[in-house]
């Protein structure tokens, strides 16, 4: 006469499969981190008094010519609508460019020139900030390039606090550093 198969008990079947989805999610998160993230899709319009929510992450997606009416020569180009900049080489190609967050002041279109710079401070909103790059005064506030040291977006500013920095990835903040020396034009535009 046959012996019947065992069964597992019910509790190992349970903690199976429980297992099996703790592994299914943690995969699908680690995908997930490095999938494409969301960023704002709204841009403001661009005002001294302008108050931009910051996104989660700059899009990087695809180049972006650098805008007519920034002049010419060698510069950095700020765009307040497209909240992006441009090192921008003296036969006038763009040898980098990429989204920032700005402040909620900024300056009005125009020609400015990079004045102070500061290695590393404590920016207005607390964030510990470096590879800071003084180009422009608006409502009273300086407007500099900056990074947070530790490579984060700025947190939302609080309620009736004036900033002025514009912030971008550490290595984006490297780059202006090493380009934006004293003398060089910030061409600001709409």
């Amino acid at each position: 006469m046959p012996v019947p198969a065992r069964r597992p008990p019910s509790w190992a079947w349970v903690t199976g499969l429980t297992a099996a989805a703790l592994v299914l999610v943690a995969v699908l998160a680690v995908k997930a981190e490095n999938g494409p993230q969301p960023t704002a899709s709204a841009s403001p319009k661009p005002s001294a008094s302008a108050s931009p929510k910051p996104s989660a992450k700059p899009d990087e997606s695809a180049p972006v010519a650098v805008p007519d009416g920034s002049g010419t020569g060698r510069r950095i180009v700020y765009s307040l609508g497209q909240r992006r900049v441009w090192l921008v080489d003296a036969s006038d190609a763009s040898r980098r460019t990429f989204k920032v967050w700005p402040g909620t002041v900024g300056p009005a279109p125009g020609n400015y020139t990079v004045g102070t710079r500061r290695e590393a401070a404590t920016g207005s909103d607390g964030v510990e900030i470096e590879n800071i790059v003084y180009f422009a005064v608006a409502s009273g506030v300086n407007v500099a390039f900056s990074n947070a040291l530790d490579g984060s977006s700025p947190p939302p500013p609080a309620a009736g606090t004036t900033t002025g920095g514009v912030r971008m990835k550490a290595a984006d903040g490297d780059a202006v550093w090493k380009f934006g020396t004293a003398g060089t034009t910030v061409a600001v535009v709409k």
